[in-house]
Formats: C-alpha cells, sequence, structure tokens
C-alpha cells in the first residue's frame, strides 16, 4: 500500500472494471460531438507549426 494513512470510502477498482463503466457510460451517452478549435488565439509560432504539417500532408 502506498498511502498507510490514506482513508477513503470506497474500495479500489480494477482498470478493467474502469473501462467497462466508461464503455457503459458512452453507451449511454451517444455520440457526442465536439466543436473544433477557431484557433483565432494562436501564436505565431503555433501557426507556422500547423503551416509545416499541412505542407507535409499531415492533419493534427
Amino acid at each position: 500500500m502506498a498511502f498507510k494513512t490514506l482513508k477513503t470510502r470506497h474500495d479500489a477498482i480494477s482498470l478493467d472494471a474502469l473501462g467497462k463503466d466508461i464503455a457503459a457510460r458512452r453507451a449511454v451517452a451517444g455520440t457526442i460531438d465536439v466543436p473544433r478549435n477557431a484557433g483565432t488565439r494562436r501564436t505565431p509560432a503555433k501557426r507556422a507549426l500547423l503551416a509545416q504539417i499541412s505542407k507535409t500532408g499531415g492533419s493534427w
């Protein structure tokens, strides 16, 4: 046990159980469409980086 003085109200869950819980919640919520950032406040360095990525055919 990493923290001998830590007191919690809940038992620890496994990563497998956590994954199943997340999958079930996503199934109930359905597809959520999150709009992309408009990019109106990008720094010049970020704009240059994205331009170079586009030139190489990449898509960030």
